[in-house]
């Protein structure tokens, strides 16, 4: 659902962002307002932003190597990621960098009437963007809120569109209202205030696109429902008692690793260990698909060990054995 929703939403904003780029170019080359250059320069990073999600959506999908054994579903995160840098230094900067030289050099809008046309225009196709990808995630949001939904969607492609669009759709008001008060008072500093917040409203959601992920890259759990989900599915109190712990990690939006170590009764032959590993694995992956990749260490239930926790030298991000750093 994600995959394919996001995809859908990513195709929506890349034809509605290439046509406002254009038109904000035109309304710049007859108005020479900086809010059109800098909205106009804002729509050709979105449409660059588009085509990198999708470009990585792409060779996500490539079959895993033996130099790259768990596959590639991690590219789509490196591609979200270098969407947030390119918003930033390709939109926020260069949109700072002109509201100050306009706000220090202002001069009068000429056929003020082509940036508030073309802005218009831009709110149309923007929404009909916005729609789209608002339409698609709430099929993937559930009952979380929205804020919630940002912070927690494994999948980034909706979550970033949604972002984008917001702020273009912010940035527009911003534009009109930089280009309005200029035609309105004369006044060429008004169309630099204008583009100076565009530039501050985009390095803003730069730096949560940014946030968000990176925790993506570095290695993100199962949600907790799915974790609860998990260890039901292992346990069955007759081949398997228990699960003593166990580790999850997205390899990728639709791919899941899990490691665990699980008690198995004391006198069970290893034929039947075989076997109660095999029938947790399929228990597992009927209660959830995303589950690729399995581990499943047997061991002899201890309330000791358990009251001890796991040992820190072999959790990750521990102690290095031997006091080395």
């Amino acid at each position: 659902m994600s995959t394919e929703g996001g995809t859908k939403a990513l195709v929506a904003a890349l034809a509605a962002n290439l046509g406002i780029a254009v038109s904000k170019f035109v309304a710049f080359a007859f108005s020479g307002s900086s809010s059109m250059l800098a909205e106009g320069v804002h729509s050709l990073a979105d449409s660059g932003n588009q085509v990198l999600l999708l470009v990585g959506g792409k060779r996500a999908q490539r079959a895993a190597t033996p130099e790259h054994p768990f596959g590639y579903g991690r590219e789509r995160y490196i591609y979200a990621f270098l969407v947030s840098i390119v918003l930033f230094s390709v939109g926020g900067m260069f949109a700072v960098y002109e509201g100050y030289e306009k706000i220090a050099h202002p001069h009068e809008l000429d056929n003020w009437y082509w940036p508030v046309g073309v802005l218009v225009f831009a709110v149309a196709l923007e929404g009909w963007s916005f729609l789209t990808a608002f339409r698609e995630a709430r099929k993937d949001k559930g009952t979380h809120g929205w804020s919630a939904y940002i912070r927690r969607a494994k999948a980034p492609e909706l979550p970033v569109v949604l972002l984008e669009d917001s702020g273009a759709l912010i940035g527009l008001v911003l534009a009109l209202f930089g280009v309005g008060l200029t035609a309105i008072t004369g006044d060429g500093v008004w169309d630099g205030v204008g583009t100076l917040c565009i530039g501050l409203l985009l390095i803003a959601i730069a730096f949560v696109l940014a946030v968000e992920t990176r925790s993506l890259l570095l290695g993100e759990s199962a949600h907790p429902e799915v974790v609860g989900r998990i260890r039901d599915a292992l346990v069955d109190h007759d081949s398997v008692d228990r699960v003593i712990h166990m580790r999850t990690l997205h390899l990728g939006p639709e791919e899941l690793l899990v490691a665990a170590k699980i008690a198995v009764p004391a006198d069970s032959t290893a034929v039947e260990v075989a076997a109660a590993i095999d029938a947790a694995e399929v228990r597992v992956r009927r209660a959830v698909p995303i589950a690729r990749v399995i581990y499943l260490e047997p061991d002899i239930y201890s309330a000791e060990k358990e009251a001890a926790g796991d040992d820190p030298y072999a959790t990750p991000g521990g102690p290095v054995p031997g006091g080395a750093h």
